[in-house]
């Protein structure tokens, strides 16, 4: 099965965690630490297959994992409802700290199924923005980490997951493909968009898109997503 195109929007078993939360300790339980799973953070631009792959590794480790891209999807989604100034770092940062949202099999704001209107055009060409905002991913940073904790560890997908969100992540994936391959997968983006979408996230001041320097790259171009996977999987159980 090759890399396909837009995987999930979220874990398989979990939700997002609304409440805030600062930097990931060992989870414990009435009888001492509860079992920790690996924290594993993926990151690379659009069609690179960071969805795919991260839904089929969790599937075969077993544990949960998140699409912080559907987190700021979901704000920009908001704030298009709300008509709010995407130019009001302010007004952004406190929609975002209100929203209750929750990134599964369904995206919800505020009880809402958003799952497909975060995909929409509109929210394609305003996420960028919304997400470039260092007092929204403030916010939605501090939410993720909190979800890492809640979970005992999982999978988180994205664009500064290595670098910002888990910098101690038990490994750090940076996902990549050839530009016509990533193309392809998001056929229904169109090439000229997802361009200009790597292009701002790649060169916002706030926690740009880049690979961390000790990620592991990986090419998805023409590979099946079990072969990506068991190779992921060797690397975290090194024989």
């Amino acid at each position: 099965m090759p890399v396909a195109g837009r995987g999930g929007t979220g874990p398989e078993r979990g939700e997002e965690a609304s409440a805030a939360g600062g930097p990931v300790e060992p989870p414990t339980g009435p009888r001492g630490p509860v079992r920790r799973h690996p924290v594993i953070a993926i990151d690379g631009p659009a069609g690179a297959g960071k969805s795919t792959v991260a839904r089929a590794l969790a599937a075969r480790l077993r544990i949960d994992r998140l699409d912080t891209g559907a987190m700021y999807r979901a704000v920009t989604w908001a704030a298009l409802r709300d008509r709010i100034d995407l130019g009001d770092p302010a007004a952004l940062a406190r929609l975002a700290g209100t929203l209750a949202i929750s990134v599964g099999p369904v995206v919800r704001v505020d009880g809402e199924d958003v799952t497909d209107a975060i995909r929409s055009g509109a929210v394609n060409a305003a996420v960028s923005a919304v997400a470039a905002t260092p007092e929204v991913r403030s916010v939605l940073v501090d939410r993720q980490r909190r979800w890492v904790h809640e979970h005992h560890g999982g999978i988180l997908e994205g664009r500064d997951i290595g670098t910002v969100v888990l910098p101690d992540a038990d490994l750090k994936l940076y996902l990549t493909a050839s530009p016509e391959e990533r193309a392809r997968r998001r056929s229904d983006e169109g090439a000229a968009a997802v361009a200009r979408r790597d292009r701002l996230d790649s060169t916002r001041a706030a926690s740009p898109l880049s690979a961390a320097t000790d990620a592991r790259i990986v090419d998805t171009t023409g590979r099946t997503v079990p072969s990506i996977v068991e190779e992921v999987v060797a690397w975290l159980d090194p024989k």
